[in-house]
C-alpha cells in the first residue's frame, strides 16, 4: 500500500499558499445500502437533500467508495465521468438513471499529489466513471449534479489505520471547500439481506448504535479497533470494505469539527443506513432537522 511510486510529479506546497482558499468543506460519511435506494429514497434520502442544501461552500466533492478497490491508490482523473451501473438483476428503471457531473482532474491531481507525499503508491486513472457507492448517495445530497466529482480508490490491501491515514492526508483539501464523502454501509451482511423485511435484526441494531456513540464521543482508538471491541462486528461486517470509508472521513474530520449523527433507519433487515457529518456549517433557525443528532466538537 505505501511505496514512493507515484503517477504525479511530486509538490510540497501543495496545501500552501499557492491555493485557492474558500470555505471549508465537510466530511461527510454514507452508508449507500442496497443499489435499489436509488428508487426508493426512505428515510434518509430526503435527509441527505436536507443536508446538501447547507454545503453552500462546497466546490468539488471527492468520493472513496466500497466499490471501487485497486492495487495502490488511483485517482479518478475523468473530466466527463460516466454513471457506473455496476450491479446486475434489478429493476429497469435503475439502469436509467444517471448523475451527469463533471470530473476535476486538476483536483483530482491535487490528491494524488497528497497522497504520494505521504508514502501511497498512487496513480490517475482517466476513464474511471462514478460507482453507484458515489452517484446513488450524491443523487439525493447534491441531486442538481453540478459541482465536480472525482473519486478516489481503496488500495485493495487496506486496512483500519490506512484507512484512517488516508482521511488525514486527504483532509487538507477540505480548505480548498473539497468536500470529503466516504460511501460504505454501517452495516454490511449480504448473507442476511433481506428484501424489504419488515423488522431490523437486533444485533444490526446494536452494532450501529455502538459506532453511533463512538463516532460522537470522537473515539478513535475504539473505532480503528471496531472488530475486537464493538458487538457482532464480524457479524455486521464479515469484509471490512463498507466499514473503512467510514474512517477515511474521520481521518478527513479534525478535532474541532461538529459532528453529527443523520439516522437512516436500518433496511432490507441488515442494512443501517446511519450517517456521520463532521464540520457542517450551522442549519437555518428553522427547527432541528428530523433524525438528526449533534455533538459538539
Amino acid at each position: 500500500m505505501h511505496g514512493r511510486r507515484s503517477g504525479y510529479r511530486d509538490r510540497p506546497d501543495v496545501d500552501s499558499q499557492d491555493m485557492k482558499f474558500v470555505s471549508t468543506a465537510p466530511a461527510l460519511f454514507v452508508s449507500h445500502g442496497a443499489p435499489t435506494w436509488a428508487l426508493e429514497p426512505g428515510l434518509l434520502g430526503p435527509r441527505l437533500t436536507q443536508l446538501g442544501e447547507r454545503c453552500s461552500g462546497v466546490v468539488a466533492v471527492l468520493v472513496v467508495s466500497a466499490h471501487w478497490q485497486t492495487r495502490g491508490i488511483k485517482v479518478m482523473t475523468t473530466a466527463a465521468p460516466a454513471t457506473l451501473h455496476d450491479f446486475g438483476g434489478f429493476p429497469p428503471a435503475l439502469y436509467r438513471l444517471h448523475y451527469a457531473a463533471p470530473g476535476a482532474p486538476e483536483l483530482a491531481a491535487d490528491a494524488g499529489r497528497l497522497l504520494s507525499a505521504a508514502g501511497f503508491a498512487v496513480g490517475p486513472d482517466d476513464g474511471r466513471g462514478l460507482d453507484h457507492g458515489a452517484w446513488i448517495p450524491l443523487r439525493y445530497l447534491l441531486p442538481r449534479a453540478q459541482l465536480p466529482v472525482f473519486q478516489v480508490s481503496m488500495p485493495v490491501d487496506l486496512d483500519a489505520d490506512g484507512a484512517l491515514q488516508i482521511g488525514q492526508t486527504l483532509s487538507p483539501l477540505r480548505e480548498r471547500g473539497v468536500m470529503i464523502l466516504g460511501s460504505g454501509s454501517l452495516t454490511h451482511n449480504l448473507r442476511e439481506y433481506q428484501p424489504h423485511a419488515p423488522q431490523a435484526a437486533a444485533y444490526a441494531r446494536e452494532f450501529s448504535d455502538w459506532i453511533r456513540q463512538a463516532v460522537l464521543r470522537r473515539d478513535t482508538a475504539a473505532l480503528t479497533r471496531y472488530r475486537q471491541a464493538a458487538p457482532h462486528a464480524e457479524r455486521a461486517h464479515p469484509t471490512d470494505e463498507h466499514f473503512l470509508p467510514l474512517l477515511v472521513a474521520l481521518g478527513a474530520s479534525r478535532a474541532g469539527d461538529a459532528v453529527e449523527a443523520i439516522d437512516g433507519g436500518i433496511t432490507d433487515g441488515v442494512l443501517s443506513m446511519d450517517c456521520f457529518a463532521w464540520g457542517m456549517p450551522e442549519a437555518e433557525p428553522s427547527g432541528p432537522v428530523p433524525g438528526r443528532s449533534r455533538a459538539p466538537g
